[in-house]
């Protein structure tokens, strides 16, 4: 995780970075983009040891964990697959601990839960799993430094979290980091917020999430928010690198914003925008912020195409402080993504 010394210096550079971007566009300032990019690398090599699981075993070989009306237990370094159907799943449980385990193969998901509350999924890896964690009518369920590696699908599933009428405080999708290989995976959305809402106080939190590889689906990409409604959602500081057909959505819903993240997309045959406001729903779609993100994305034409506002969510805040970063690629995230503990003394915990 980030010292609190680490998270300053990271949202210092970002901002500077951000700032003198768009300084450097208008001024045509050199000094000002050299200066952006030192403090970019220097922030940027202090986060890479937020994200993702910091532990890699080892692991005590486990059969699937199937538990209801379960409270205060912890599930703890357990190496589980099930060909069958889930690797833990959990109904009507409270305040439940999984941690350090490693998820997968398996048919359905890494972590199922229904009716549960006050749930935490941390430092877990999770691999060839339908979804890594899906989420129904639970609230406070954190979703916080994981690695999940090529979901299988298909669509309905195929995330690396969804959010499926998740409410309340305490919900959040942090520093995890997901990878979906061509050829060996199916994905949809990696992260997917259906009919989820927070509260003022305390929206859903999309925080710090590193995204790689999306596709062949035509209608899947990266964070997806507002799908068939929702509210109070906070999507901030991710970067994804390929993630499908889109990058970011809101999709309807109201009082979601999607501030500071970085999104770079190649031209593949079922790419389409980096960044779109479009209520798809009968829902309400209002009072929504996208300011600051950087874009980078080509469609399946070969042509740029960052953003899109289909103009029928009202007006957005900040829509204008977005903007496209040529020099975006895919170097914005590190080669190795996927289980850094292993190489990463720094990250070991006991």
């Amino acid at each position: 995780m980030l010292s609190e010394n680490q998270t300053i210096l990271v949202s210092i550079g970002l901002y500077l970075f951000n700032s003198e971007l768009i300084y450097n566009s208008t001024q045509g300032n050199m000094k000002k983009v050299i200066v952006s990019n030192i403090l970019f690398i220097l922030a940027f090599s202090c986060s890479s040891f937020g994200q993702g699981s910091a532990y890699c075993g080892p692991y005590k070989v486990s059969t699937p964990i199937i538990w209801d009306s379960i409270n205060d237990s912890t599930v703890n370094a357990l190496q589980i697959t099930n060909p069958s159907g889930h690797c833990i799943s959990l109904s009507n449980c409270n305040n439940i601990v999984i941690q350090k385990c490693k998820l997968g193969p398996s048919k359905k998901e890494g972590v199922y839960l229904y009716h549960c509350s006050n749930v935490t999924i941390m430092n877990c890896f999770m691999n060839s799993i339908e979804t890594g964690v899906y989420a129904v009518e639970c609230s406070g369920i954190k979703v916080n430094n994981n690695d999940v590696k090529n979901v299988q699908g298909p669509m309905p599933r195929g995330q690396m979290v969804q959010f499926n009428n998740v409410s309340g405080t305490g919900n959040s999708i942090n520093y995890n980091v997901g990878e979906n290989i061509a050829g060996e995976s199916n994905p949809e959305d990696e992260i997917n917020l259906y009919m989820s809402n927070g509260t003022e106080q305390d929206p859903i939190q999309v925080i710090g999430n590193w995204i790689r590889g999306g596709g062949p689906s035509t209608s899947g990409g990266g964070i997806m928010t507002g799908d068939n409604g929702g509210s109070y959602i906070h999507v901030e500081n991710n970067i994804l690198v390929d993630p499908g057909q889109y990058g970011i959505s809101i999709s309807s819903g109201n009082h979601i914003t999607v501030t500071r993240n970085m999104i770079f997309g190649k031209q593949q045959p079922f790419c389409n925008v980096g960044l779109f406001v479009w209520n798809q729903y009968p829902s309400d779609c209002s009072s929504n912020t996208v300011t600051n993100n950087q874009i980078n994305y080509t469609n399946k034409k070969g042509a740029l195409n960052h953003m899109w506002n289909s103009g029928n969510c009202g007006d957005v805040n900040g829509w204008k402080t977005n903007f496209y970063n040529a020099r975006l690629n895919s170097s914005i995230l590190p080669f190795k993504i996927i289980g850094r503990c292993q190489t990463d003394s720094v990250r070991l915990q006991p």
